[in-house]
């Protein structure tokens, strides 16, 4: 994936800034593996790092070992590099990772031009070592101030590379759905048990598969994934357990989120052979829901409206929701979406107390994922997730697949 331009990547920056009150973004963390980092190093391999962003100015990047000075001018920023940053030195000394870290960020601050006063601070680092490094920027004048929501807020609308690799993604991950369809409908039942190739089918070996399909395309699950079968998929977080044999006329909830530089995230619930009427009911409830929620995703939207809009047609179903029954575990038991990024689960937020966050604009990426849920013995799981780009008027649905229940049908 290519870094996103730094005009993209910093759109708001300044009044995000200026509405917390502080001169800078600071940005710390270990590389790509930091979500705030990620956006600015694009491919570049990196270690310890820093990305400065001082109000008005273009970011910086503070990169902690000559042996990385390739990769970090990979990333077209303006550079800190070692030797600017005494790095050396503070090795020499012996300083603690607290203190190495605290004299770094002062002399990336200072070399920037930055002015004493309250900072924004983002990113990840050690808790104890941070403590101590920015209880010794802010005795040089830089006060620390939480920057968690300003970088949220700032990686909410994807740039057009960060769309570009979020389509990648969710391109492998509809191949996927097809592979785990194509299997389920391959299979057939033997003394109540399906079988695939002469040997039992386990949740283990459609794992197997998607897993080789995602390594195929260099997508990791670092989250994992959900195969739940029948009563285990009506507990929403229950991923499934591999040893377990796959029978007839049970769902399978199949949710995978692999990630490459970003996620992607969608859901199908499948049923071989025939279902009962209760599975039956629940997904045609589902899949009204969802296409509800289709109807009315737009810029401007609030997600906890569209959360209202799925806890009132799942009601007026028989079911039971968030809004009508708080705190149930059976029925519709949870929201309807949330962002997709760097990571999983980041804004737009559909909680009903979210604000400028919560609302939907023209390069959102958000999940639409209503389900119905029963954990008791013989229950039963359904959710149907499709993840949508938000454009100027509606959105792009991005995971065109079929909804049916039946596996064949995908055919």
């Amino acid at each position: 994936m290519s870094r996103p331009s730094a005009g993209e990547s910093l759109v708001g920056v300044d009044s995000l800034l200026e509405a917390a009150g502080a001169a800078a973004l600071l940005i710390v963390g270990h590389g790509g593996a930091d979500p705030d980092l990620a956006r600015f190093a694009g491919d570049a391999h990196l270690g310890d790092a820093l990305v400065l962003i001082p109000r008005g100015q273009p970011p910086r990047l503070g990169y902690f070992t000559p042996m990385e000075r390739g990769e970090a001018e990979s990333t077209g920023l303006g550079l800190l590099t070692p030797e600017e940053l005494d790095i050396a030195r503070f090795a020499r000394e012996g300083a603690s990772p607290g203190a190495t870290l605290g004299g770094v960020v002062a002399r990336a601050l200072q070399l920037a031009g930055v002015a004493p006063g309250p900072i924004a601070l983002a990113g990840s680092w050690a808790a104890g070592p941070l403590v101590e490094a920015m209880a010794a920027v802010g005795a040089d004048g830089w006060p620390a101030r939480s920057g968690n929501e300003l970088a949220l807020r700032l990686r909410k609308r994807k740039t057009a590379a960060e769309l570009d690799e979020i389509l990648r993604v969710t391109e492998v991950t509809c191949a996927a759905f097809r592979e785990v369809a194509a299997r389920l409908a391959a299979a057939t039942e033997r003394d109540g048990e399906l079988w695939l190739e002469g040997e039992r089918l386990t949740i283990g070996r459609l794992r197997s598969d998607i897993s080789s399909l995602f390594a195929a395309h260099r997508l990791v699950e670092p989250r994992g994934n959900i195969v739940a079968p029948g009563a285990d998929g009506g507990v929403p977080h229950t991923a499934g357990d591999s040893g377990r044999v796959l029978a007839p006329g049970e769902s399978l909830v199949v949710d995978l989120f692999p990630r490459g530089r970003l996620f992607s995230d969608c859901t199908r619930t499948f049923c071989v052979g025939p279902a009962p009427e209760s599975l039956l009911r629940a997904h045609a409830s589902v899949l009204m829901a969802l296409r509800a929620a289709h109807d009315e995703a737009r810029p401007g939207v609030r997600g906890w409206a569209l959360q209202e809009l799925a806890c009132r047609r799942l009601g007026e179903a028989g079911y039971p929701t968030p809004i009508s029954h708080p705190g149930t575990l059976t029925g519709y038991v949870h929201g309807l979406g949330h962002g997709v990024g760097y990571e999983l689960h980041e804004y737009p937020s559909f909680k009903q107390h979210a604000g400028e966050e919560g609302v939907l604009e023209a390069g959102d990426v958000v999940t639409l994922e209503p389900g119905l849920y029963d954990p008791a013995p013989g229950g039963y799981g359904v959710r149907l997730e499709d993840l949508v780009v938000i454009g100027d008027a509606g959105h792009q649905n991005w995971t065109p697949l079929p909804y049916d229940l039946d596996p064949r049908a995908w055919r």
